[in-house]
């Protein structure tokens, strides 16, 4: 008698591995929202249900490569939040999978500007 037992099989989806980027690029500073991209029109803040949009995945047995499109804030230096997403993200997919994380291509695909407050006019007559 062996004391090895097989156990069986582990596979993590792909959209396993994209919700949990997703929501790790949401929460980095300097990251105002996900780009759905180009045919998806303007980019929108997703929230967990859809933190999906804009992350593309390919998970091996034991290793993932991400793809991650981007809105960043304004005046916030674009390589700081690239740099903190890509160690976010991978930090984030690595310690929840367990898979190596060899890839975290981040795409920039527009700047978010704070909405601009608008003074109401007051009104002429009462």
């Amino acid at each position: 008698m062996t004391d090895e037992l097989q156990q069986g099989i582990i596979r993590i989806s792909d959209d396993v591995v994209a919700t949990i980027a997703g929501l790790a690029a949401l929460e980095t500073p300097g990251v105002a929202a996900m780009s759905g991209g180009i045919s998806e029109g303007l980019a929108k803040r997703l929230s967990g249900r859809n933190a999906q949009k804009g992350v593309s995945v390919e998970v091996g047995q034991v290793e993932a490569a991400i793809d991650l499109r981007i809105v960043v804030q304004y005046g916030i230096p674009i390589q700081e939040v690239g740099r903190r997403l890509q160690e976010n993200v991978r930090e984030a997919v690595q310690n929840m999978t367990g898979l190596n994380v060899v890839e975290v291509n981040v795409k920039v695909e527009g700047v978010a500007f704070k909405d601009e407050e608008t003074t109401e006019e007051p009104n002429r007559v009462k």
